[in-house]
């Protein structure tokens, strides 16, 4: 829903909106924010709040350290698990240097801007992910540990599923927030599960995304429990995925095989964005996760599925990226990916309609794979022509060299 600033300010007012949170990302998807007043609420709109660069991850040093925050007035909801009186709003920003530029690491505007070069080709591009998460018990000192709150496996119910009333807590407040959750089950680790929420537009799935893994820590907390998004947080049982559902508007059946073959053929390029962390490379190629780059309808041991689905629904699954992909920055390359396979009208390979899991050595040669380890993605990142034309250097820079 569209709102004015002036809208926004009436609403604080007459909902008891006491304090305001001011939300971006830093570069690897962790949420940040700052609380202002009412009474500055006008002064962030006109001027924005300034911020100090160079304490938060990814965004320079000192040499350059004033940035602003501009409150994005559409994105203003209630944070349901604050107090009814008094109420925490939070609001999505963008960031600005001082005389107005854009800030080249606020992923949000990059994402913004790949949005705006779709639609000038005629194309809107939608977002559905599959969030996975794990829940730890906490020590008696209520810090984190790794003993899954319980021991069900797959679509279990309760006794067993210990995390059913969780995750309908979540769901819960997810509705409150205007996000629809389409579905969630206990997945097949301990203490694992899954929420899937409905498709959107790639800017509002992004700030759903983030909003998601903040609401489920925080309703994880009040359980006394703590929220893994992590890859592979247990070495013996499987891994997190955050399963991203693809679909576009604009074109014909052609195009979406053209996008595919697009996402395809730089998948490899861009698999540090998606899988940033050495913990991700223990998770690809095991218990369901994709190693190969190849595709196939409905088969799961392949890279893209495209699941048993028709009209609206109708969508193609990238099953590599994990949790803790930045959102914005992993649909900010989907979608030039996307385009880039439909301008250079690129041919979908034969499908894979075999078992990847299991296949012989010969079958399994006939297939790239994506890069086997961190240092292999962040190279093939780096010498990308692809991702060069698509993000900032200093970028770049960061995911290659950290």
């Amino acid at each position: 829903m569209k709102y004015s600033k002036q809208e926004v300010m009436q609403f604080v007012q007459e909902e008891d909106v006491k304090f305001l949170r001011l939300a971006f990302c830093d570069v690897t998807g962790k949420p940040k924010n700052v609380s202002i007043m009412p009474t500055e609420l006008e002064r962030a709109f006109e001027h924005g709040i300034a911020i100090d660069a160079s304490a938060i991850e990814g965004f320079g040093d000192e040499t350059h350290s004033d940035i602003f925050l501009h409150p994005d007035p559409d994105t203003i909801t209630v944070l349901p698990w604050r107090p009814e009186h008094g109420k925490v709003a939070r609001m999505f920003c963008s960031i600005t240097y001082p005389d107005g530029r854009p800030f080249e690491h606020d992923v949000r505007t990059l994402l913004k801007e790949a949005i705006r070069h779709a639609k000038e080709l005629g194309y809107s591009f939608y977002f559905g992910p599959e969030m996975e998460f794990y829940l730890f018990k906490l020590d008696e000192n209520g810090n984190p540990t790794v003993q899954p709150y319980d021991h069900a496996t797959y679509m279990d119910v309760a006794p067993e599923d210990k995390c059913e009333n969780v995750r309908r807590e979540i769901c819960l407040t997810l509705e409150k927030m205007g996000i629809r959750p389409e579905s969630s089950h206990h997945e097949e680790g301990p203490g694992q599960n899954e929420i899937d929420f409905r498709y959107s537009d790639a800017l509002t799935a992004a700030d759903n995304a983030i909003t998601f893994c903040s609401v489920v820590k925080s309703v994880a907390a009040l359980n006394g429990l703590h929220a893994d998004f992590s890859p592979k947080p247990l070495a013996d049982q499987p891994g997190s995925g955050q399963h991203i559902n693809i679909s576009i508007k604009g074109g014909d059946e052609k195009d979406t095989n053209h996008m595919l073959a697009g996402i395809l053929s730089t998948v490899a390029d861009m698999t540090v964005f998606l899988n940033p962390s050495k913990q991700s490379f223990h998770r690809l190629g095991f218990n369901k996760a994709p190693k190969y780059i190849s595709w196939s309808s409905e088969n799961r041991s392949q890279l893209i599925r495209i699941p048993a689905a028709t009209g609206e629904y109708r969508r193609a699954e990238l099953r590599s990226p994990d949790p803790m992909a930045n959102p914005y920055i992993a649909y900010t390359l989907l979608i030039y990916a996307g385009l880039y396979g439909i301008q250079n009208k690129l041919e979908l390979p034969e499908p894979a309609n075999v078992n990847l899991f299991t296949a012989d050595a010969e079958t399994l040669a006939n297939y790239k794979t994506l890069p086997l380890s961190l240092a292999e993605a962040r190279k093939r990142a780096f010498d990308s022509s692809f991702v060069r034309d698509h993000l900032p250097l200093s970028l770049i820079e960061y995911f290659c060299n950290r």
